[in-house]
């Protein structure tokens, strides 16, 4: 049971991270070169998309199955893990998704783009820190 856990959480985990890096090497580049009120209508509709149970399962799921695995094994690179996976998930409770509200409500792109990158490049390196400890965990 516990080889399946770490399987899937490594699969959740790496395809997590990896919309993240998609999101930070291809949207939000080819985003930027629009005008303001098209990069809203944009954003604004990414952000009501994506909210669906394909994303939802790994949006979720990640940072669950990461802390699940320590109820098999709590060596470090599985407690870091699960640490970062939930940093994930924090960062983008108290940071992304305020911002994507406020761009919603009317909020300027000045105040939104660049501190949601910033964030966003911070829950990209915690999400993609939680798929390489537990690509390296058990080996």
């Amino acid at each position: 049971m516990d080889e399946l856990v770490l399987d899937a959480g490594r699969i959740l985990n790496g395809l997590l991270a990896g919309v993240y890096v998609a999101f930070l090497v291809a949207v939000m580049p080819a985003l930027h070169a629009l005008p303001d009120d098209v990069f809203a209508k944009v954003m604004n509709r990414i952000n009501e998309v994506i909210v669906n149970p394909a994303f939802l399962l790994l949006f979720l799921g990640a940072p669950v199955l990461a802390a699940v695995l320590l109820a098999w094994n709590r060596g470090p690179l599985a407690v870091a893990a699960a640490l970062c996976a939930l940093a994930a998930l924090v960062i983008t409770f108290a940071a992304n998704l305020p911002l994507n509200d406020a761009l919603a409500a009317g909020g300027s792109r000045e105040d939104y783009e660049t501190p949601w990158l910033v964030w966003h490049s911070l829950r990209t390196a915690t999400a993609t820190g939680a798929f390489v400890l537990l690509a390296v965990t058990g080996r």
